[in-house]
C-alpha cells in the first residue's frame, strides 16, 4: 500500500495509519533526509526479524540503527552523554548522521551490536520526526535491499520492487541516493566509519 504524506505538513490522518500499522507490528518504507528507510516499532521484534530477513542478514550481524525525535529522545538509548560529546550531538543534529554510541538498558537486545553499541539518528525530515513524535518511540533505520538508485529514491518504484514485502511505502516525494556520514563516537576522538551525505569536521 502506498500511502501520500506532505513533507511539509504531513497530514494527521495519514500519520494515524502510519502509526497504527507500526503498533500492530508492521513494516514500513519511509523517508528521512537522506535515503528512504525500511523501518518498524523498536519495540516489535518479529517486526525487526522480518526486515532482516528482507534485508538477509542475521538481526546481530546487521548493524541495525534507529531514529529518535530529538536529542533528549535520543539520551535515553545511550549511555550517559559527556558534555563535549552533547555539544558535538547538538551542533550536528537534526542531520544526515549515524552516530554509533553505547547501547542503554532501553535499548531492545536484538538491536545492539556484540560491542554493546548502537546507531542513533535524528534526521531533518518532518514526516520521519512526525511519526516518531505521534509514536512515542524510535523507529528502525534500515537501508532497502538492492543496488539501483531509482528504488532508493521513488516511491512509485519502491512501491512496485518491495510493496510485497511491506506493509505500507509512504510517498514523501522524492528521496536522496546518498546514505547518512556514521560516526563511531565510542572512540576518542569520534571516527567516521562511512562517508555519506553529512560533512564532518574534526573536533578538537
Amino acid at each position: 500500500m502506498l500511502i501520500h504524506v506532505h513533507p511539509d505538513n504531513p497530514q494527521p490522518r495519514a500519520i494515524n495509519t502510519i502509526i497504527e500499522t507500526l503498533r500492530a507490528g508492521g513494516v514500513i518504507i519511509y523517508p528521512t533526509d537522506t535515503i528512504y528507510g525500511i523501518g518498524c516499532d523498536i519495540f516489535q521484534p518479529k517486526a525487526i526479524e522480518r526486515i532482516c530477513r528482507i534485508k538477509q542478514v542475521a538481526p546481530q550481524k546487521a548493524q541495525l540503527s534507529f531514529i529518535c525525535y530529538d536529542l533528549s529522545d535520543m539520551s535515553q538509548y545511550t549511555k550517559s552523554i559527556s558534555t563535549p560529546l552533547y555539544r558535538i550531538l547538538k551542533s550536528y543534529l537534526p542531520g544526515p548522521y549515524t552516530f554509533i554510541l553505547p547501547a542503554s538498558k532501553e535499548v531492545p537486545r536484538l538491536l545492539k551490536s556484540k560491542k554493546d553499541t548502537i546507531g542513533l539518528r535524528v534526521p531533518e525530515n518532518n514526516i520521519a520526526r512526525t511519526i516518531i513524535k505521534e509514536l512515542g518511540r524510535p523507529i528502525l533505520s534500515a537501508s532497502l535491499p538492492g543496488e539501483m538508485i531509482e528504488e532508493y529514491t521513488d516511491p512509485e518504484l519502491m512501491q512496485e520492487n518491495f510493496g510485497n514485502l511491506v506493509d505500507l511505502v509512504v510517498d514523501g516525494g522524492i528521496g536522496g541516493w546518498i546514505p547518512s556520514t556514521i560516526i563511531d563516537c565510542t572512540q576518542e576522538p569520534p571516527v567516521v566509519l562511512r562517508q555519506g551525505a553529512g560533512v564532518w569536521e574534526e573536533t578538537e
